[in-house]
């Protein structure tokens, strides 16, 4: 092995000690940022509010008079906290992976540092990218739906109004994020299961009737009961399903080139079977 960290063999003793110390930066580094986060917290809340705003003027009610509202003591304190929590896990994940990178990078031979490093790289824009999905599409047209069922007084019947509580909202937020962030991953680790060979793209293209079946499923556990939610997370898993299949696909097709090229480099005949 070469590269820059230090890749001798060490005792079971010095792995744990360096694993207690890149633990302890990741830690640092998560209370750091919920400090941070908890001073900002209300402020934060109030970002998150923003996709409830534009549901509110999508069903054509007056924005000034929405509101949220919380029926314990606690309840908004908690929902700060939780508000700082999920900012800090945020803020703090380049350095927890990066911690993580590190640990593990001893133990990689140069071209496995070379190959892992652009996966660290996507998988936090990925994460990004289902989140803002989610803040300004998929919370409001979510939200919007809930609104259209409110009931105005006339004809006999009784005002029913949404008053969403402070900790549900964020509980909503917070799944729908996590839930498509997480959903696309999906590229990043098929491309790497791709990569050591545990699956083909042949094999996800037999797979793909059930991994539909599967997206919806997963869906309606991981969303709120309302179809729009569903169907929105769904549909980008089904298309994330098929961007994994063309990974997989470019990955099959590197590996049978370099193949190629060191059988060619060492005089020994090609057979059929690397061809991509």
């Amino acid at each position: 092995m070469s590269g820059d960290y230090d890749d001798k063999p060490q005792p079971l003793m010095e792995h744990l000690i360096e694993l207690r110390r890149r633990l302890i930066w990741s830690l640092v580094a998560f209370f750091v940022a919920f400090l941070v986060c908890f001073f900002f917290a209300k402020q934060l809340f109030n970002l998150l509010v923003i996709p409830y705003k534009w549901a509110v003027l999508w069903a054509g009610l007056d924005v000034a008079k929405s509101e949220l509202i919380y029926t314990a003591p606690q309840e908004f304190f908690f929902t700060q906290v939780k508000v700082a929590m999920f900012g800090a896990l945020v803020i703090a994940f380049p350095i927890i992976a990066s911690q993580l990178y590190k640990f593990v990078a001893p133990g990689l031979y140069k071209n496995e540092r070379a190959a892992f490093l652009p996966f660290l790289i996507a998988s936090p824009i990925l994460f990004l990218m289902g989140g803002a999905l989610v803040y300004f599409f998929f919370t409001p047209m979510v939200m919007w739906f809930f609104l259209a069922m409110q009931q105005a007084p006339g004809d006999g019947e009784v005002a029913i109004s949404l008053m969403p509580k402070v900790s549900e909202y964020l509980s909503l937020i917070m799944t729908l994020v996590m839930s498509f962030g997480l959903v696309f991953q999906l590229p990043v680790v098929t491309t790497l299961l791709a990569r050591v060979g545990l699956l083909t793209s042949d094999w996800l293209r037999e797979k793909r009737k059930y991994a539909i079946v599967i997206a919806f499923v997963v869906a309606a556990i991981l969303t709120p009961p309302d179809p729009m939610s569903q169907i929105g997370l769904a549909l980008p898993t089904i298309l994330l399903y098929e961007i994994s299949i063309y990974a997989a696909r470019l990955v099959e097709r590197k590996r049978a080139a370099e193949d190629v090229l060191s059988q060619t480099e060492t005089g020994s005949p090609v057979s059929s079977s690397n061809e991509a």
